[in-house]
């Protein structure tokens, strides 16, 4: 059994930093992709950013330069520094993981952490 367990988030004013972290654990064989999804009330989940194992890694458009993923792969954990935060980036974060365990390879997700830009 493979879990995914985030924090960080919170309540932050417009132009604040808010720091995201997640570890997996369980049985784990290899990690492929870890990332982070987000979902607004009202709107489906989207991509925010996900990085390879080798370090490979893709933004959203509306969170580049202002994001920044970051993976231990040696403790299987990923964050996500975000930075001039906007009330648009208010959202539930959702960790996500491709990887491969002793049933087989599958993708895995976080309970999610509630950001909220606000002043």
């Amino acid at each position: 059994q493979v879990q995914l367990v985030e924090s960080g988030g919170g309540l932050v004013q417009p132009g604040g930093s808010l720091r995201l972290s997640c570890a997996a654990s369980g049985s784990i064989i290899q990690i492929y992709t870890m990332g982070w999804y987000r979902q607004a009330p009202g709107k489906q989940r989207e991509l925010v950013a996900t990085m390879t194992s080798g370090g490979t890694t893709n933004y959203a458009d509306s969170v580049k330069g202002r994001f920044t993923i970051a993976r231990d792969n040696a403790k299987n954990t990923v964050s996500l520094q975000m930075n001039s935060l906007k009330p648009e980036d208010t959202a539930v974060y959702f960790c996500k993981s491709n990887l491969w365990t002793v049933s087989g390879p599958g993708d895995y997700w976080g309970q999610g952490t509630q950001v909220t830009v606000s002043s």
